[in-house]
């Protein structure tokens, strides 16, 4: 398997999201939208990165961002999970069924784990993958990070 490299077109998905919304990759053209991978939902780690999307929300808003999780947990567990860790605006969407068919799209799936890495993939508002970066499982995801990527302040 190997990892979506940066300047590819951004394979499109439908998956279902903690709001019991379907999300569909390609009707976020003309944004940018941050593709934050947890391996699991309820554990430590994961609970942090999803709510450092949350807290910063607004300044995802303000470079036309769209923030959102992605984990293969079920949507039920999904959406228990969101309200218990206070989630409002971000979605966290559940590649589920067919298990981690997008992970597996983005090169991101541990088939011998049966779960995703924890990553970052940033699109463009044309639908390139605009950045991409896979962290250690145990390794909080550095917000601050893929903010200066998404303000042009980073390179890739």
């Amino acid at each position: 398997m190997k990892l979506i490299s940066v300047g590819n077109d951004a394979p499109n998905f439908t998956l279902t999201a903690n709001n019991d919304q379907y999300v569909t990759l390609a009707n976020y053209r003309g944004q940018k939208v941050l593709l934050s991978w947890h391996p699991l939902a309820w554990t430590p780690v994961c609970t942090d990165q999803m709510r450092a999307l949350e807290n910063n929300y607004q300044i995802f808003q303000n470079l036309n961002t769209i923030p959102m999780g992605f984990s293969v947990d079920p949507a039920p567990s999904k959406k228990i999970w969101a309200a218990a860790i206070q989630l409002k605006m971000v979605q966290i969407l559940a590649d589920f069924w067919p298990h981690g068919k997008v992970a597996t799209d983005y090169g991101i799936f541990r088939e011998q784990d049966g779960y995703s890495e924890r990553a970052n993939i940033i699109i463009d508002e044309n639908g390139k993958v605009m950045w991409v970066k896979v962290y250690p499982a145990a390794q909080l995801p550095d917000i601050n990070e893929v903010i200066s990527v998404l303000s042009g302040n980073a390179g890739n």
